[in-house]
């Protein structure tokens, strides 16, 4: 077996442990592109070997996505097939788990109608939207893995030959989900004990707001009351512990909804849809988007924004320092799952119900009293940088720094 070869059988095992943390009998459901063929028949051999009752794998051919959003009727793009997402709820509500095989080509769809684009994603997270919630409200468990297809490689290490940058992108991978480690469940052990130690120390200070000082970025986040910070590994309603994204280096919480105001500058180009939003500002006033720009994707910016209500307000807000090993490996990945790792973000859109107590419980009405912001999307963008300063307000008014240069202020273990 080659070195390749055993990392690989080393990231199925990961994926399943670590993150998705299959049980006997029950089902898995995979959704992978076919490039990533080789690796998914490996989590399926591994997963059925746990005692898996059944893996359903749903494939995606970017080819065929382009081909589709290209040429087909603007009418079969604004409707979502009702039986494939009945299909897909009724296997999480069997208690099927999920584990996204994640690795899309930034620059898909960079010449295809921006408004196309946008019609197709409304349609399906429609259509999606109770499947969405059992994942959302950690009702089964879920995770998300990479995979470097070539488009994705190449737009990583333009200047490397396809094979070669694929290797490069899988080397750093490995590296970053620390498979090239000796033990990387151990490894992931520690990193989540580190990861929880930030999150129980924000949940009891409880600051009401925090407040953000950078280049382009003077901006004000009140949290919701009672909010609840999470990072690393979580649990699904069944007390199932598994970590939803590998890699993860954030802590992340809920902001009000109605709660932010000030100016915000990306640091890194958001992935959207197969188009690439680049340098954008948003201007806040009372929770709301007011004001926007961008340098390149402002046609798609505009098209994100206007899926909803929601989705001009935050759903989510998460801090991650400079020193992760992804923001220290030095690259741009133009990759969701990548980049808001090594960097501090924010999320236009939906709020998890789980970052405010009993907030899976809330009713609409519920929702909206307690600054819960609802929306069909949910789009971490990232706006980070070795130049952040965060103050964390407490209810007294008083002011305590969280992070000076991009780095966390607070001493952990």
């Amino acid at each position: 077996m080659t070195t390749h070869q055993k990392q690989l059988e080393k990231y199925a095992d990961l994926a399943l442990q670590k993150g998705v943390n299959l049980q006997r009998g029950q089902g898995l459901i995979i959704n992978a592109p076919i490039d990533a063929a080789d690796l998914v028949r490996i989590i399926s051999a591994k997963a059925y070997g746990k005692g898996a009752k059944n893996v359903h794998v749903e494939w995606g051919d970017e080819v065929l996505t382009y081909l589709k959003m290209k040429n087909a009727p603007m009418k079969v793009l604004e409707s979502f097939p009702k039986w494939k997402a009945e299909g897909l709820e009724e296997m999480v509500a069997d208690g099927y788990g999920l584990l996204s095989v994640y690795g899309p080509n930034p620059d898909l769809l960079k010449d295809v109608d921006s408004e196309r684009v946008a019609k197709a994603n409304k349609a399906s997270a429609e259509a999606l939207t109770n499947y969405r919630d059992y994942i959302m409200n950690d009702k089964t468990t879920w995770s998300i893995i990479a995979y470097p297809q070539q488009a994705w490689a190449e737009k990583v290490f333009p200047e490397a030959s396809t094979e070669q940058a694929q290797k490069e992108l899988w080397k750093q991978i490995f590296h970053i989900t620390r498979i090239d480690q000796e033990d990387p469940t151990k490894a992931w052990e520690e990193h989540n004990e580190k990861l929880r130690q930030a999150r129980e120390y924000l949940n009891e200070k409880q600051y009401k707001k925090l407040h953000y000082k950078a280049p382009g970025t003077e901006l004000s986040i009140e949290l919701v009351e009672d909010h609840i910070w999470h990072g690393g590994s979580t649990e699904s309603v069944d007390g199932v512990e598994f970590n939803p994204n590998m890699p993860t280096e954030e802590v992340f919480t809920m902001p009000h909804k109605y709660g932010i105001q000030g100016k915000v500058s990306s640091t890194k180009p958001l992935n959207y849809g197969g188009n690439l939003i680049e340098n954008f500002t948003l201007t806040f006033e009372d929770g709301k988007v007011v004001d926007y720009s961008a340098e390149a994707g402002e046609d798609t910016l505009k098209h994100l924004l206007e899926t909803d209500e929601g989705a001009k307000r935050l759903g989510e807000v998460a801090l991650v320092p400079n020193e992760s090993p992804i923001s220290q490996s030095g690259h741009i990945f133009f990759n969701t799952l990548y980049d808001e790792n090594a960097s501090c973000h924010l999320a236009l859109g939906k709020a998890y119900p789980t970052n405010i107590k009993d907030g899976s419980s809330f009713s609409k009405e519920q929702m909206d009293e307690h600054g819960v912001n609802d929306s069909l999307i949910h789009e971490d963008f990232m706006m980070g940088s070795a130049e952040l300063d965060i103050d964390g307000e407490t209810k007294d008014g008083e002011f305590e720094p969280i992070f000076r240069k991009g780095s966390w202020a607070i001493e952990f273990e």
